[in-house]
């Protein structure tokens, strides 16, 4: 297999879930600040330009939730998916709320923040999505209450999914009203083969 990434990204989720499978992988590094995202070889297998792709042979996926369950749904074994339906499509669900209700507010504080050309970039939308992502965290802070886990009595993909998310808005200062998440992502990423934290893996990226 193949991973195409770059640190502090998507890719982490990706990463982590090769990690926690134990998965071998080359790692092919995309410099999209240097323009690596754009040259009609990396478009031909992600047309987006973006990261993370995985490559298996001659199956390619994009998107890194999509690439967490196919890594999952491939190694059933490993146990990251629940079997049950019920616990499956709350999974889904949650995964579903992480990458809407979470990750869309930190896109475009992002993208107000760095991303557009500065002529391009509005300050008020950057307090309407922190407010929007403060709102959604409190109702995943209310379910989290009690649990070890997003779903169910053990770990999951949903797991990695979300803690990354969560590191992002921690990164900006969005978690200070939301100690059981913040919780929660420490404890993922204490696992012994979880992926970096983002301040880590950009440190990373400005050392090489």
């Amino acid at each position: 297999m193949k991973l195409y990434e770059l640190a502090p990204t998507r890719s982490i989720r990706a990463r982590w879930a090769l990690q926690e499978l134990d998965i071998p992988f080359e790692s092919v590094v995309v410099k999209l600040n240097e323009g690596a995202g754009q040259t009609p070889e990396y478009l031909a297998i992600n047309p987006a330009g973006k990261v993370p792709t995985l490559v298996d042979g001659d199956f390619v996926v994009t998107e890194s939730v999509a690439i967490a369950v196919y890594l999952a749904e491939k190694y059933p074994q490993k146990g990251l998916l629940p079997t049950d339906l019920k616990l499956r499509t709350q999974l889904n669900r949650w995964m579903l709320f992480v990458v809407t209700e979470l990750e869309q507010p930190l896109w475009r504080i992002a993208k107000n923040s760095f991303l557009y050309p500065e002529e391009k970039r509005q300050a008020t939308d950057i307090e309407l999505a922190k407010e929007d992502f403060r709102a959604m965290a409190q109702v995943l802070e209310k379910h989290m209450r009690g649990r070890e886990y997003l779903v169910g009595d053990r770990v999951s993909i949903g797991d990695f999914v979300t803690a990354y998310t969560l590191d992002w808005g921690n990164e900006i200062g969005l978690l200070d009203q939301c100690p059981t998440l913040l919780a929660y992502m420490k404890r993922m990423y204490d696992r012994p083969k979880a992926a970096m934290r983002i301040k880590d893996a950009m440190a990373s990226l400005n050392a090489a």
